[in-house]
């Protein structure tokens, strides 16, 4: 489905506790390597690196996620699409939309 993107590492991501596992942040300091794209400090996120517009909002899996909150909802799932059911769904109503679901071969990803 989609490229292989490195790991956008944030500056002294490696060396400061503070910003480990924190996201991407570009490097504005004056002397920094990262900001001069020196090979060795880490890609930058750019354009190229994004998805092909064909495969752009998909689920991993390679179908289409439609939210569903009641069992209307559940018409509009089609062909290669899937249903996602709304995580403030109570337990009757997943119930009985998963067993429709099951009734119309839909699958549900949640």
């Amino acid at each position: 489905m989609n490229k292989k993107k490195p790991k956008f590492k944030r500056q002294h991501s490696d060396a400061k506790k503070r910003v480990q596992g924190k996201g991407w942040r570009h490097p504005r300091g004056i002397d920094s390597e990262q900001r001069e794209h020196l090979k060795s400090r880490g890609k930058h996120p750019r354009i190229g690196y994004g998805s092909p517009k064909s495969s752009r909002g998909l689920h991993p899996t390679g179908v289409k996620e439609v939210m569903v909150k009641t069992l209307g909802d559940l018409a509009k799932v089609g062909e290669g699409m899937a249903a996602r059911l709304y995580s403030k769904l109570g337990k009757r109503k997943r119930a009985e939309i998963v067993a429709k679901a099951k009734e119309k071969k839909v699958r549900v990803l949640n």
